[in-house]
Order: C-alpha cells, then sequence, then structure tokens
C-alpha cells in the first residue's frame, strides 16, 4: 500500500458529475481547499494484499452474524440500547432470514500489520457511488491497464437479482431517502441503488421518507398516489424509524425493509463491544468496552449511534485529547482501544471495504490531515498495478 499523485484530468468535476457524484461540492464543507472528490492523489495496492483484505473482511462479516445471533438468542438488547418492544421485530426478521444488501466496514490499515475494525455502517452506509462507479471510470480513462478492487455494482445487480428470483421482495420496490438531507447525496445514493435494482429487474419508485404516509383502514404503509409500499429501500436509519411516531405500525404490516430490521444489532456501536466480548484478541479487533474505557489508558470514546465522526473523544495516552461537536450519546458510548490512522504525506486514510450480501465487494478511500474522518474528509481512489 502506498500513496502516489498524478495529474487530474482537466475536466474532472463534469465527469464525476456525469457519474453521479453531484454532491461532491454541497456534501463538503466550502471553507476547505481542497475538493472532496480529489483525484490529484491514489493509493496503490499489490494484489496479494487485496486478496488477504477480502478475506478480513469476509471473516468479520461473518463474525458479526455471529453476534446477531448471539444477540437474538440471549436477548441482550440492553447493551445496544435497543427499546423493548423492538426486540421482536427483530428477532422475527432475523429468523424468516429477510435479505440483506451491503455494508461498508471502516479499517484502520497501513499496508503491513492486521487490518484494524474502527467501524461497521451496516444499515445506511454512504460514500457508495464514488466507490461503485466514480473510481471506476477514473481508472479507465487514467490507468486503463490496471485493476481496482470494485466489484461492487456487479454484486449490487446480482444480489437483487437474488432476491427478485426467491422472491423475497414484492415489488414494485419504494427507493426512500429523506429531506432532511440538504446535500443531495442521500437522493443521488438512493437513485444510484434503485438504478441497480431495475437492472436487475425490480422495478422502482422514489419517495420521501417524509411522504410515506399510514393508511388506517388497511393498516399499510402507502405512497403518494395511496398505493401500498410492499418494499422499502431507505436511507433511513431504524434506529430514527423506530423513534418515530410511524414506527410503531411497523409490527402489524407486510412491508418489508431494506436493510432489514435486524441490522439494528449491526449498526450499533455497541457490536464493538459484542464482537470483543466473543473474538477476544482477535488480530483484526481493538479492544472496545461498553460505558467505560476499563485498563485502556489510549482509547476512542464514540456515541452508540452516533453519525459523520460527531460527539467523539479521542484520549492518545501521551497526555493528548481531542473532541467534536454534537448531540449524539444519549443512548451510552463505547470506548475503543485507540488505533493512530495511518500517515501518508501528512494525511490519514481509512478504508472502507465494502460488502455486498456475504461477500467482499471493493474498496473506497477516505483521508484527512486530522484524527477523525468526518465530512471534512476526501475520498481517494486506487488501483492495483498489473
Amino acid at each position: 500500500m502506498r500513496r502516489e499523485r498524478s495529474t487530474p484530468r482537466p475536466d474532472w468535476p463534469q465527469k464525476v458529475e456525469e457519474h453521479g457524484l453531484a454532491f461532491h461540492q454541497e456534501a463538503h464543507p466550502a471553507h476547505l481547499t481542497r475538493p472532496y472528490w480529489d483525484e490529484s492523489v491514489h493509493y496503490v495496492f499489490e494484489m496479494d494484499e487485496v486478496l488477504a483484505l477480502e478475506e478480513v473482511v469476509e471473516e468479520l462479516h461473518r463474525m458479526c452474524l455471529e453476534v446477531v445471533d448471539h444477540v437474538v438468542t440471549t436477548g441482550r438488547y440492553n447493551v445496544l440500547g435497543i427499546p423493548d418492544w423492538v426486540a421482536p421485530l427483530i428477532e422475527e426478521s432475523w429468523r424468516r432470514r429477510d435479505p440483506h444488501l451491503y455494508g461498508r466496514f471502516d479499517l484502520c490499515y497501513d499496508g503491513t500489520g492486521p487490518a484494524k475494525l474502527l467501524e461497521y455502517n451496516a444499515d445506511t452506509p454512504t460514500a457508495l457511488v464514488e466507490s461503485s462507479i466514480v473510481q471506476w471510470f477514473w481508472l479507465q480513462e487514467v490507468f486503463p491497464g490496471d485493476d481496482q478492487w470494485n466489484s461492487i455494482h456487479e454484486r449490487l445487480v446480482d444480489r437483487w437479482k437474488e432476491i427478485v428470483a426467491g422472491r423475497l421482495v414484492k415489488g414494485p420496490a419504494h427507493f426512500a431517502w429523506t429531506h432532511g438531507d440538504e446535500t443531495g447525496e442521500e437522493v443521488m445514493t438512493i437513485a444510484y441503488m434503485q438504478e441497480t435494482a431495475q437492472e436487475a429487474g425490480l422495478p422502482g419508485i422514489a419517495i420521501a421518507m417524509e411522504d410515506i404516509g399510514w393508511d388506517t383502514r388497511r393498516e399499510r404503509f402507502v405512497d403518494l398516489r395511496d398505493d401500498e409500499i410492499r418494499t422499502v429501500c431507505k436511507l433511513y436509519p431504524w434506529e430514527w424509524i423506530v423513534d418515530e411516531p410511524f414506527g410503531k405500525h411497523i409490527a402489524g404490516t407486510s412491508t418489508r425493509w431494506i436493510e432489514p430490521i435486524w441490522k439494528m444489532v449491526l449498526s450499533n456501536k455497541a457490536l464493538l463491544v459484542l464482537l470483543w466480548e466473543l473474538f477476544p484478541g482477535h488480530p483484526n479487533l481493538l479492544p472496545t468496552y461498553l460505558n467505560t474505557p476499563s485498563d485502556l489508558t489510549a482509547f476512542v470514546q464514540k456515541p452508540l449511534l452516533g453519525r459523520e465522526g460527531a460527539s467523539m473523544r479521542i484520549v492518545t495516552g501521551d497526555g493528548g485529547e481531542q473532541r467534536t461537536a454534537g448531540r449524539y450519546g444519549k443512548e451510552g458510548y463505547v470506548f475503543q482501544e485507540f488505533c493512530p490512522l495511518p500517515e501518508f504525506d501528512g494525511e490519514h486514510p481509512v478504508l472502507g471495504a465494502w460488502v455486498v450480501h456475504d461477500e467482499s465487494a471493493g474498496l473506497g478511500i477516505r483521508e484527512t490531515a486530522g484524527l477523525i474522518t468526518d465530512d471534512t474528509s476526501s475520498f481517494v481512489p486506487h488501483r492495483i498495478p498489473l
């Protein structure tokens, strides 16, 4: 793994926007001089390195599924701060094997030691368009003879085909975002998801979460035309859904959700606590504890349901401490051993390793000059020399 410089394409803004990254300016703080999409640099991996990382990702995914089964079997929802009335819905969804689609593991990796899991974005992962499409077209134009760890698009289409063939969902499917996102990132991301589903033969209807209605007579969720919503693919966190008034209606409907509600177990930072408990000493995990640093002298304090690096505290162990603003944390915190991100030319990359269904699918890299990867980070592409 190494970081190299390359000359940006003169018309790169137009090209990335044509490929779906229309939000690259709106989603990035205006005061920053570095763009969100930065192709002036990229990372280079050897094929053996990527194959080894793929194995790590798939093993982590299998371990996460074991955690879900453990929680459902033992009823340890209190660790995750999940409301009591939601627990039966998670159990039913897990035992039905409601189909799951994708997720993104955030890894600390420097090219030498074992990759360490920082967190798992299992419910509403973003940076999908740039990982799947935008960096692939960059590769084809700038390094056409090289390869890339990137089969995200093909695997998404294949997974939708499996879901359709198995009659696990009923079409047409509704693809939902929220008006609360003013950058346009969620709209473009869910539109891309709808495109992959339609390529697989599942027709889609775009809808905002705020426009989903409840028909009291039929006891069904409906869209703006009063048509029943039978399947929802959403970019809206489950913890928000169950906290809203209409969330109580989920139990009485046949609506299928993607991602399914059992992923609430995985989209919670307490997952890291349970992983360390079930797989202590695993080389790809960091010691993590619930609501206490235990014996850790250097740690990252993360809210159970935090997003975009908000409401975090880093204690580096040498007297250094850093905090980020935010309003998360009422459900509690995890304390994860501090794993310094590697430094390349003054920047710190985090590997976003994608999984589709149960298989490794690709890589997206975000990097920042600070210790925390948040909305100030930049996305940089990668390649594999052949």
